[in-house]
């Protein structure tokens, strides 16, 4: 078991991996690798740290510090009965942050991350971030019509209540799809998901299918960056990344043909050095 740390702003030596508490009472696992300056990524639904391990190694080796977390109910952070909502994940950002000290932090998002940085930006301000990274994010949101979520909301929780791997098999089709992977990519990717809490699942689809962040988005006064692959199915196109540099004034569209939802794990090399050249300005 990890121990809680504790965690000095300007600490000459951190530690490389531990839990910092919130002020709810729930502990969030990080991981602190490398120096130069710092990239702090964020997972979306149910994944965790290991979600980015492509994309840290590789920064970290290009002299970047890389620090990744996981989200609250998600991999080894603790289980938590609330908190699961934008405003809460917003306000665990901004503990991470705070606890350890990041300053001129560039934020990097996978899908409903993405929704949780325009959160945090509207709550926290950008005092603190350099720049932001939206890889195949949902942000504006998914479902702008409320009356739309019901129906799918309704379905997703009663087939994670019935058969959750069973769901997550499922949902690994569209997540990849069209791009060719092998079956232990996928299992690996799959594993990451069931390691979440079923609390936590329920909670994230709460979260990710009502997501609306129409109002956060003026928050992005910061360098931004938007990553998305043309064959998106999890997450279309037209339906969030376009929407969203139409909204964030000055943000940078790189649009990878071909590229499904997983673009971290399928076009990593191309990932990490579009992020290495966003960061060097």
């Amino acid at each position: 078991m990890y121990a809680i740390t504790d965690l000095a702003p300007r600490q000459a030596l951190r530690p490389s991996r531990g839990l910092i508490p919130t002020p709810d009472g729930e502990q969030l696992y990080f991981e602190d690798m490398g120096h130069g300056p710092t990239l702090l990524f964020v997972h979306g639904w149910t994944m965790n740290t290991e979600f980015w391990e492509r994309q840290t190694a590789d920064l970290v080796r290009q002299g970047h510090r890389c620090v990744a977390y996981d989200q609250r109910g998600c991999g080894r952070s603790s289980p938590a009965v609330a908190g699961h909502d934008l405003d809460g994940l917003a306000d665990d950002l901004a503990t991470v942050i705070e606890r350890l000290g990041l300053d001129r932090v560039t934020l990097v998002a996978h899908s409903m991350a993405a929704c949780q940085v325009a959160r945090y930006l509207s709550r926290h301000g950008v005092a603190r971030v350099a720049g932001t990274v939206l890889v195949a994010g949902t942000a504006p949101g998914l479902f702008p019509d409320p009356a739309s979520r019901t129906e799918p909301l309704a379905a997703q929780v009663t087939m994670l209540m019935a058969d959750r791997p069973a769901f997550v098999a499922a949902m690994a089709e569209p997540f990849f799809a069209p791009e060719q992977v092998s079956p232990h990519l996928v299992a690996w990717g799959t594993g990451l998901v069931l390691r979440a809490t079923l609390h936590a699942a329920i909670e994230h689809t709460r979260t990710n299918i009502n997501a609306d962040v129409r109002a956060d988005m003026a928050a992005f006064t910061c360098p931004t960056l938007i990553v998305h692959g043309s064959a998106d199915q999890s997450c279309p196109l037209e339906q969030s990344a376009e929407l969203a540099h139409a909204m964030i004034p000055n943000s940078e569209l790189l649009v990878y043909e071909g590229a499904s939802h997983a673009l971290p794990l399928t076009r990593s090399d191309r990932l990490s050095a579009d992020i290495a050249r966003f960061v060097r300005g």
